[in-house]
C-alpha cells in the first residue's frame, strides 16, 4: 500500500512548502564539518585524560592496567554509499517533511481510540498476508507459507476482514517477508545504500522489493481494493498507522553524525538477518518464560 502514496506526499509536501516559511532549528547544517572536527577533538581529549588517569592509578595500586580499546577494536562503520550525496538531501527533506506534516497527523491519530487503531493495523497486516505467502512459497519455505495462508483465512474470516487477530489466539504469529527477502534468499547482493523518499533507509534490492511487493498485490487486488481512489485513501491510512507506532525522530540525538549512524545500523541489520537466512541450522527460537525463570 506505499507505492500509490508517493504522488499524495509528495504534492502535499511541496504545497506545504510552497505555502508556508517554517524554521528548522532543529536541523544541523548541511555538512557539519566543524561540528565533526569538534566532536573528534572533544573525544581524543577525553580519551587522552582517562588514559593518564588510568596510568596513575595502575601506578598508586601497583597493578597493570587494563589495556584501553584501540580504533582496531570497533567494527567497520563504511557501508557502500555511492549515492551519498543524494542520499543526505532526501534524509533532509524526509526530516522536513517528517517534522512538518507526518509526525503532526502521527501524533493526531494517536489520539484515536487504542481498540480502533489496533483493528486499523490488525486490517493492513492481513492484507500484507498475501505477498508472504506468495514470496514464501518462492523462497522454497513451505511451511512458512502454509502459517501464513491459515493466519489470512483465520483473520479474514473469524477475524471480520482482519480487524482482529483472531489467528494469534491459536498460536499463529505474525511472520511477514516480502520479495526483497525473496531475492536474499536467491543470492542478490543488498547493493547501495539508498535513502528512499518519504520511506527512509533501504537498499537497492529494498527499493526492488517494494515495488515486486505492490505488483503483486495490485495483481491479485484483494477485496478489489487497489483500484480508484481508495487505494491512495488506504495506503494514507496506512502510512500513518505505520508512522504511529515507530519512536524514531531525526535528529532527536544531536549528534553530527545520525547519518553515518543510521545508515550503518540499518545495512548491518541487513546483512545480519542475510546471514541467518542463509544459515543451514537457524538458531532456535528462545522461550522468553523459561529464560525469564532461570
Amino acid at each position: 500500500m506505499k507505492a500509490p502514496l508517493y504522488p499524495v506526499l509528495a504534492v502535499l509536501a511541496l504545497a506545504g512548502c510552497a505555502s508556508q516559511n517554517f524554521s528548522m532549528h532543529s536541523l544541523p547544517a548541511e555538512t557539519p564539518a566543524a561540528a565533526n572536527a569538534a566532536a573528534i577533538e572533544g573525544a581524543a581529549a577525553r580519551v587522552a585524560t582517562q588514559t593518564g588517569e588510568v596510568h596513575r592509578g595502575g601506578e598508586q595500586d601497583g597493578a597493570a592496567a587494563a589495556p584501553l580499546v584501540t580504533t582496531a577494536d570497533a567494527p567497520s562503520m563504511y557501508s557502500y554509499d555511492p549515492w551519498e550525496r543524494l542520499n543526505r538531501f532526501t534524509y533532509r527533506f524526509n526530516a522536513r517533511f517528517d517534522e512538518a506534516v507526518f509526525l503532526p497527523v502521527a501524533n493526531g491519530y494517536r489520539r484515536v481510540p487504542a481498540p480502533i487503531r489496533s483493528g486499523v493495523n490488525n486490517f493492513f497486516k492481513n492484507l500484507a498476508e498475501v505477498e508472504s505467502i506468495l514470496n514464501y512459497a518462492a523462497q522454497l519455505r513451505p511451511k512458512h507459507s502454509a502459517h501464513g495462508l491459515g493466519r489470512f483465512v483465520i483473520n479474514s474470516t473469524l477475524g471480520i476482514g482482519g480487524l482482529f487477530d483472531v489467528a494469534k489466539r491459536f498460536n499463529l504469529e505474525s511472520e511477514l517477508t516480502g520479495f526483497g527477502t525473496t531475492l536474499s534468499k536467491w543470492g542478490m547482493h543488498p547493493g547501495p545504500y539508498f535513502v528512499m523518499p518519504l520511506l527512509g533507509p533501504a537498499t537497492l534490492r529494498d527499493s526492488i522489493g517494494l515495488l515486486g511487493d505492490f505488483g503483486v498485490a495490485y495483481a491479485i487486488d484483494v477485496a478489489h481494493i487497489y483500484r480508484g481512489n481508495k487505494t491512495y485513501a488506504l495506503g494514507t491510512i496506512d502510512s500513518i498507522d505505520q508512522r504511529s507506532n515507530v519512536s524514531f525522530r531525526y535528529y532527536s540525538t544531536g549528534s553530527p553524525f545520525e547519518y553515518e549512524t543510521v545508515r550503518f545500523l540499518y545495512v548491518h541489520k541487513e546483512l545480519i538477518e542475510d546471514a541467518a537466512l542463509h544459515a543451514k541450522d537457524p538458531p532456535p527460537k528462545r522461550d522468553a518464560g523459561k529464560e525469564a525463570g532461570q
